[in-house]
């Protein structure tokens, strides 16, 4: 049998390394018509400094985000149950249970995952978690930048193309 300090210690590090994705606490993010999914962002607060991962369930005939390219991260997703269409580059992909996306940063690249079926489809999102990070949407033709720290997010700005202002605007 092990001793107090040594399962104190054990389960210390545990929670810095283990995350059950079944256990988890989901948020449900509804924006109608098009946006209705379930996700959980599961490295958050764990050892992990350089990836990301989240598990997303998204509803029938819905999207969990918008349009969008990342300048610094590089995805990977995994369908685990169901199908639906990959949104890429100008193109609609099939995507069905066991099928693996690769998408690197850049503006190669926008990409959306759609549900075009009826019944659930659920993925794991695979991310190298940059620091720094700027993420356009070509449909609504906006941007967002975003540092993040060990903390959480220190800046993050949406805005619209078009709102560019010259480096010198309001300084003394």
């Amino acid at each position: 049998m092990g001793n107090s300090n040594n399962d104190s210690a054990a389960t210390a590090l545990a929670a810095k390394l283990i995350r059950n994705f079944r256990q988890a606490e989901l948020q449900h993010r509804v924006r109608e018509p098009l946006y209705d999914s379930h996700s959980v962002r599961l490295a958050r607060g764990t050892a992990a400094q350089g990836l990301g991962l989240s598990v997303v369930t998204v509803a029938p005939g819905k999207r969990a985000s918008p349009y969008h390219l990342h300048h610094a991260e590089e995805e990977m997703f995994i369908i685990v149950s169901g199908s639906g269409t990959l949104r890429v580059a100008g193109e609609m992909l099939p995507l069905v249970e066991g099928d693996v996306v690769f998408i690197p940063p850049g503006p190669e690249y926008p990409h959306q995952i759609i549900n075009t079926s009826d019944q659930p489809l659920a993925y794991l999102a695979i991310s190298n978690r940059c620091k720094v990070e700027v993420c356009e949407y070509p449909d609504s033709d906006k941007f967002q930048a975003d540092v993040s720290t060990d903390a959480g997010t220190s800046f993050e700005a949406t805005r619209r193309r078009g709102d560019e202002l010259d480096y010198w605007d309001g300084e003394p």
